[in-house]
């Protein structure tokens, strides 16, 4: 059963960005790289993707539509986290967004994702790993939404 994270996704919004072909700044382009010890199908890739963005959306504020999730599923062995003796099987999360959000904020869309793994993914809560790399807007470049991103600046959940 998928936790309340899951559930309480906003619905997706497919609406054009109104600044694309403008020439203008766009708004945030986050960037979510689930690396995972299984193999996923393309429906579970799929799903895994919705609600990790509708996650991010939600908690981050801003818009599904700017989010783009990749899924490495590379099998069994594919990810390891070292220890004092054996290597334990693990996955990683690696979060490419803007920088300007609370560390508060950051672990409240960790534990979010995590949950989304473990109930979408099938992964072992414990196992996952999220790392954060935060960017000025510049750093991010989007064709589709007219270029680069600015800074986060709050709120960008309407357009």
């Amino acid at each position: 059963m998928l936790t309340e994270a899951v559930n309480s996704c906003p619905p997706s919004n497919r609406r054009r960005h109104p600044m694309r072909g403008r020439g203008l700044r766009s708004i945030a382009v986050p960037s979510l790289q689930l690396d995972a010890p299984r193999r996923y199908d393309v429906a579970t890739k799929q799903l895994l993707a919705q609600c990790m963005g509708q996650v991010y959306a939600r908690i981050m504020q801003v818009q599904p539509h700017i989010i783009t999730v990749a899924i490495h599923d590379l099998g069994e062995g594919g990810v390891w986290r070292c220890t004092g003796d054996q290597p334990q099987e693990a996955a990683l999360l690696m979060c490419d967004v803007r920088a300007g959000r609370s560390s508060e904020t950051r672990a409240e869309l960790a534990e979010a994702l995590i949950a989304v793994c473990g109930d979408v993914g099938g992964l072992d809560q414990d196992s996952v790993k999220v790392e954060f790399t935060q960017h000025p807007g510049e750093d991010m470049y989007h064709r589709h939404l007219g270029g680069f991103n600015r800074d986060w600046t709050g709120d960008e959940t309407t357009p």
